[in-house]
């Protein structure tokens, strides 16, 4: 666990040291595009943060490689540097299109080969645990076309909920820690030594986060990119991958005893099938509304629009940094979620747990909507946002009224280009779109 937690902090420390000089170096290469009709930010704001994330992940691999137990990882395995090659060819297409806004579809297409080169070099799916069937062995081509799917669909939605500041990279930094989580458990309490290439993967995905996100917190001073969001997109992929269809169920030695305990048993056998998913569950269902959303239209499904997720929790009345949050809330419990049931299944603890935290996150995401007022006697240590107006009557005495919603929706959007503070990129307390 040490030297897992070593490799975090130098990749997380190289990460946070390089993004500074990484935007200085954006800002000179003119890596700032103008504001788009569906950016929250108001002002251009450098892009290419994933130089300093995909420098971070280098020294991480570097760092593993010098130590003693995670040396064993690269003298067993190739699928480290199948994660370099793959996360280099990647990382390059995302520069490309930061700086020069390349097509959709060479897009598309450089992940494929991304993947395709990881696939060449050992990163792929052997095998499936599929419930009440067994493991199921692929063929060549099977695992190639899974691998390459499960590739682009974790770098599409990772690259989709990237639109508010610090969302992408803690919604990732959140999943990676659970990944990490799980493992690590299934490396060191089945003692297989095929999940210690999944464990770091993860834990250097989250030293590339935690570095990246003191920079990219609202407000934002320089943004990942297409550099940055495909590439821990990839490594998140990468890791899903490798524990998924590199570890075979049948070690773990977990059929045996009674139907009904093996059963309950063999739940952290196919967790791997559904933790990549609960991982990306609200990057990927934010993908697959857009597609529908955009084909419904007659658009393209690349074609930019603002109805995602994050564009929706800003105009129902959601701060910036509050709609951040309600992001991580449900990533957070989502991902720990399905851990913590791949621990204990039997626990009815966990559901009920899962259940309250639900309906807590439902009243989060309907907040705006009470709009509730305070007391005059509490006004004074509350939010302006929940005081009630004052108002002069004719006879000199003040009254109490409330705000007029219709004055408050007339607020005129900030025009593009005005400066903030620190840089700030991204619109005030509330949103000032019109509805």
């Amino acid at each position: 666990m040490r030297e897992y937690l070593l490799t975090l902090c130098i990749t997380a420390a190289v990460t946070y040291l390089l993004t500074g000089p990484v935007r200085k170096f954006a800002i000179v290469a003119g890596a700032m595009p103008e504001i788009r009709a569906r950016d929250v930010h108001r002002e251009p704001t450098p892009r290419l943060g994933g130089i300093a994330m995909f420098f971070g992940l280098c020294a991480g691999l570097l760092v593993a490689d010098h130590l003693t137990n995670l040396h064993q990882v690269f003298e067993k395995s190739n699928e480290p540097r199948a994660l370099l090659s793959g996360a280099a060819l990647i990382w390059l297409i995302g520069v490309l299109d930061d700086k020069f806004e390349i097509d959709a579809l060479i897009k598309l297409g450089g992940q494929m080969i991304a993947a395709g080169v990881m696939v060449v070099q050992g990163l792929t799916i052997l095998w499936l645990p599929v419930p009440g069937v067994g493991t199921v062995a692929l063929t060549q081509w099977q695992g190639t076309l899974l691998t390459v799917a499960l590739v682009v669909i974790t770098i599409n939605a990772v690259n989709f909920v990237d639109g508010l500041d610090g969302l992408a990279a803690g919604m990732v930094c959140i999943a990676s820690a659970a990944f990490f989580m799980y493992a690590y458990r299934i490396w060191y309490s089945y003692g297989i030594e095929a999940a210690a290439p999944a464990s770091l993967f993860a834990a250097i995905l989250m030293g590339m986060c935690l570095g990246f996100l003191p920079h990219n917190m609202h407000p934002a001073r320089i943004f990942m990119g297409d550099s940055g969001s495909m590439l821990i997109g990839l490594v998140l992929a990468a890791g899903a991958i490798s524990v998924t269809g590199q570890v075979d169920p049948d070690v773990m030695n977990l059929f045996s005893g009674s139907e009904r305990n093996t059963v309950h048993q063999t739940v952290p056998v196919y967790i791997p099938l559904l933790l990549p998913l609960t991982i990306i569950a609200i990057p990927a269902a934010d993908l697959i509304l857009a597609i529908v959303r955009r084909t419904w239209r007659g658009q393209s499904p690349f074609a930019a629009d603002r109805g995602h997720l994050h564009h929706r929790l800003l105009e129902i009345g959601h701060s910036h940094s509050r709609a951040v949050l309600i992001m991580y809330f449900w990533s957070a419990l989502i991902a720990f979620g399905a851990l913590a049931y791949s621990v204990n299944s039997a626990s009815m603890w966990i559901v009920l747990s899962v259940v309250v935290l639900s309906a807590i996150g439902l009243v989060l995401l309907l907040l705006p909507r009470f709009t509730p007022r305070a007391p005059v006697w509490a006004e004074r240590f509350v939010p302006p946002r929940y005081r009630r107006r004052r108002v002069v009557v004719a006879s000199g005495q003040p009254a109490v009224a409330e705000a007029a919603p219709a004055e408050q929706e007339a607020r005129t959007p900030v025009a593009a280009g005005v400066s903030g503070v620190n840089g700030a990129t991204a619109v005030g307390p509330r949103s000032r779109l019109p509805r």
